[in-house]
């Protein structure tokens, strides 16, 4: 499901980076401690009574010097006003008005976005005169806050949740597989799609707009029914081109959110890149089943060598999601694109897979028996049973005597023998441990 896209937008050092912290809270869960799963967050998410919705911090862009501010808050504002749903224009209200708060302003009214002005620094009940200036921006009244201290942050968030869309959740049956087509721009999106549904001559219909600008195009293959969700279609604006990667990492992530399967488009001439890492990290933590597709090998130079060395360095780069199927193709040539629908269909019901408590146990049984559970001071893990508690990806909860005792490592070898028995092929497995009585 997608949920709402709230976006906090403001000039350099009024807040926007307190207030992303406060709201994310505790929230912002790593959900693997390894390396090469991205810390580098550009969104969290939120919840504010039973209201779900991702937060994007827009900062992190600080200029040099003067001159750059309005260009620089152009691009902050271009990423917000094409993702978000509600956007919270941050002012500082020990300040008063600048005119670089008129420029973002100006560009916000003719989003037609919902926007709440918010004005931070705001530390006590004594409204300061120069909070009245804000008026005159045409963004209605502002609700004031202190980031810092946690002021009118509830205040805040109930004017935020009012502005969220009703239908939000455009979703199809459960039997439509939805497949997002993630990476950075140039390689090769729409001309994989494309190329797929020219193959396979099933296109059914094309449906603008089903969300934030993406193109939804449901489609079938004999008794199989998908839908690709494609973020290429991406407007290349002037001021929105110097920021390009942030913003396209932000719309992946929206389209990462909607889908059960996730094709990481790679250009193979360019290499992994940092960016790759990231929308791929996404990818892994929201649980996604994925396949790790690296296109344009018809421009790639080759040797005897050259495939078995470019996947060991994608592999590498790509560590976290060890469990990913990795395809080379050219969607120009056609190489290999016919493999694409039936490894979709693979991890798509591996994804969905669900485990038998009898059978899950028979396994865990047989795995303590081969290797011991580890022990520390004279006292050893004892695994008493498991369950599946939810599939999309699957998620297992193993009682234990003590948390303290289960390695990461032994989870590792427990989770390699679970993917022994039932594949697992493209999907992360999730694991809770729980000491009994929890």
């Amino acid at each position: 499901m997608g949920r709402p896209i709230v976006a906090i937008v403001g000039r350099p050092n009024v807040g926007k980076s307190t207030l992303f912290n406060r709201l994310a809270g505790r929230r912002i869960a790593i959900v693997e401690d390894k390396p090469g799963v991205t810390r580098d967050r550009i969104y969290a998410e939120g919840e504010w009574l039973n209201n779900y919705y991702t937060l994007i911090d827009t900062g992190g862009i600080e200029p040099k010097s003067d001159n750059l501010i309005l260009s620089k808050m152009r691009q902050q504002a271009e990423i917000a006003i094409e993702t978000a749903d509600v956007i919270i224009f941050m002012v500082d209200g020990s300040q008063g008005l600048t005119a670089t708060d008129r420029e973002v302003a100006d560009m916000l009214r003719k989003s037609n976005k919902n926007v709440l002005l918010v004005a931070n620094k705001v530390d006590s009940h004594l409204i300061p005169e120069s909070i009245y200036e804000f008026y005159e921006l045409g963004l209605g009244e502002p609700v004031t806050i202190s980031a810092g201290h946690g002021h009118g942050i509830g205040d805040m968030l109930d004017r935020v949740i009012e502005y969220f869309p009703e239908d939000k959740d455009t979703e199809y049956d459960d039997d439509i597989v939805k497949v997002a087509v993630i990476g950075k721009p140039n390689a090769g999106k729409s001309s994989l799609i494309n190329k797929i549904l020219g193959e396979e001559r099933v296109i059914v219909s094309d449906i603008p707009g089903t969300t934030r600008d993406a193109i939804d195009t449901p489609f079938e293959v004999g008794e199989d029914k998908y839908v690709f969700i494609d973020t290429a279609g991406m407007r290349k604006k002037k001021r929105v081109n110097e920021n390009v990667e942030r913003y396209s990492v932000i719309r992946s992530l929206a389209a990462i959110e909607r889908a059960d399967v996730c094709l990481i488009v790679i250009d193979a001439k360019e290499g992994l890149t940092d960016q790759d890492k990231k929308i791929a990290g996404y990818a892994h933590e929201n649980g996604k089943a994925s396949i790790i597709i690296a296109n344009k090998w018809d421009l790639v130079d080759k040797d005897n060598n050259t495939y078995r060395d470019y996947e060991k360095e994608i592999r590498n780069g790509l560590s976290f999601m060890f469990y990913a199927p990795f395809l080379i193709i050219s969607a120009l040539t056609g190489q290999r694109v016919n493999k694409i629908i039936d490894l979709i269909k693979l991890v798509a019901n591996n994804h969905s897979l669900r485990i038998t408590t009898g059978i899950l146990n028979d396994i865990i049984g047989e795995a303590v028996l081969m290797n011991q559970p580890p022990s520390d001071k004279g006292k050893r893990l004892k695994i008493f049973y498991g369950t599946q508690v939810r599939a999309r990806p699957p998620k297992f909860v193993i009682f234990i005597n003590d948390k303290e005792l289960m390695h990461f490592s032994y989870q590792r070898y427990l989770e390699n023998q679970l993917r022994q028995s039932f594949g697992f092929e493209g999907t992360p497995i999730r694991f809770e441990f729980k000491e009994k009585g929890e």
